[in-house]
């Protein structure tokens, strides 16, 4: 990446998440990411931002929404307020994660005299969202054992999908000398290449946002969906050429994502 695209610099940040030294992760979640595989880790609606937010299947904190889902009562007791942005039925702005939101957002949606199918779709993007601004710091508490009776015990977490090829704890040095090549973490021949993955990404991403269109359909996710669907051509295209000269494995992976991209394109 510095040598191709003359990159001043690349990042790490998600194997760090089983590096003591460089992070605070309490014992469960830890285990939970050494364990994860590809099929665990997953692009969320869970953010009350609104925003595409990674996360892990079965953390504590996604459990905890669960029971309250499960009780009848969706939704936080937004015990910090700090993602308070939303004033669609209250003069004062709550958060999309928060209980009362989630009361009142729901009880609109059941007035709205939609289908079943709709409904259920729009009622599962609302219980989807979380209480991040205290589920992302739970953990930091837990580990150095402070008091955690206002925020609870539940923690979110929020690895990139790299974290499906990582599946020890180390040191920091341990992590230092695999970032630099002097030893190796993964298994090379489970790991796809960095731009299959990127692919793969994407055309997860524009599935799913074709069956979202499909639920309910508007002009601005239909344009959207365009223009994801002309950068993928691209992009399918761009690595057909730079791969072109070095790997017929890549070039049959892509000859494949180019036919699930047309399968998608065509729902």
């Amino acid at each position: 990446m510095i040598d191709k695209y003359e990159l001043d610099s690349i990042g790490w940040g998600t194997p760090f998440l089983l590096v003591p030294e460089a992070t605070t992760v309490d014992d469960d979640t830890m285990d939970l990411l050494c364990k994860a595989k590809e099929k665990d880790l997953y692009l969320s609606n869970i953010s009350p931002l609104g925003v595409p937010f990674n996360s892990l299947r079965r953390n504590t904190k996604d459990i905890e929404r669960l029971e309250w889902i499960e009780k009848g009562r969706p939704g936080s007791s937004c015990p910090r307020e700090f993602a308070k942005l939303n004033n669609e039925f209250t003069e004062e702005v709550i958060c999309t994660a928060s209980r009362q939101y989630q009361n009142l957002k729901l009880k609109s949606l059941n007035s709205q005299g939609m289908d079943a199918a709709l409904l259920e779709t729009e009622t599962d993007l609302i219980i989807q969202k979380t209480c991040l601004c205290v589920g992302l710091g739970t953990s930091a508490l837990l580990v150095n054992g402070l008091d955690t009776r206002l925020e609870g015990n539940g923690v979110s977490v929020c690895p990139g999908p790299n974290m499906a090829y990582y599946s020890k704890v180390v040191s920091l040095e341990t992590m230092c000398k695999h970032i630099y090549g002097k030893l190796n973490l993964v298994d090379n021949s489970k790991r796809p290449h960095m731009f299959i993955k990127e692919l793969e990404l994407n055309l997860s991403f524009y599935q799913k946002t074709i069956k979202e269109y499909l639920a309910k359909p508007s002009d601005l996710v239909k344009k959207q969906i365009q223009n994801m669907g002309k950068n993928i051509e691209n992009g399918i295209q761009y690595y057909r050429e730079l791969f072109a000269e070095q790997s017929d494995i890549i070039l049959k992976q892509l000859d494949d994502k180019w036919a699930e991209f047309i399968t998608i394109k065509s729902m």
